[in-house]
């Protein structure tokens, strides 16, 4: 069936497309955020968005930082247990470095589709802006 053969693509796809959801503000549901409904909450955080941008402050944290603190994060991690494998069979270097290659390399893809999270700042900035049109924000998702 056609369905199950591209079942795997589809939930990539998914997987890819969802790691780039930029991150939002979640909004009590006070009296005013009951009052101008979805449509109206989902305008004003786009309008709060885009005058943080305009101040300067940065919708994500630098990703290529985030990469590559992945990747280093992971080699150093790989390189510690595949030494430790590697002296179980007697080739702790060996090991060593299979363990710090394959760690880099999977700390280099986590980082590269993990989803890159605001700034302090920006999220400052727009809970500040949705508070002063009578939003409670309580989180960030």
């Amino acid at each position: 069936m056609i369905t199950q053969r591209f079942a795997p693509i589809v939930m990539l796809a998914g997987f890819f497309l969802s790691a780039c959801a930029a991150p939002k503000p979640i909004l009590y549901p006070n009296t005013h955020r009951q009052q101008v409904g979805e449509a109206g909450a989902a305008q004003d955080i786009t309008e709060c968005s885009d005058r943080a941008k305009e101040a300067g402050a940065k919708p994500t944290q630098g990703k290529s930082g985030q990469v590559a603190g992945g990747a280093v994060a992971g080699g150093a991690i790989g390189s510690a247990a595949g030494a430790v494998g590697g002296a179980v069979v007697g080739h702790a270097g060996r090991g060593s470095m299979i363990g710090a290659a394959s760690g880099a390399t999977g700390g280099f893809l986590r980082g590269l589709f993990r989803r890159s999270t605001p700034s302090e700042a920006y999220k400052q900035f727009v809970n500040r802006c949705l508070q002063e049109r009578g939003y409670d924000p309580v989180g960030w998702e």
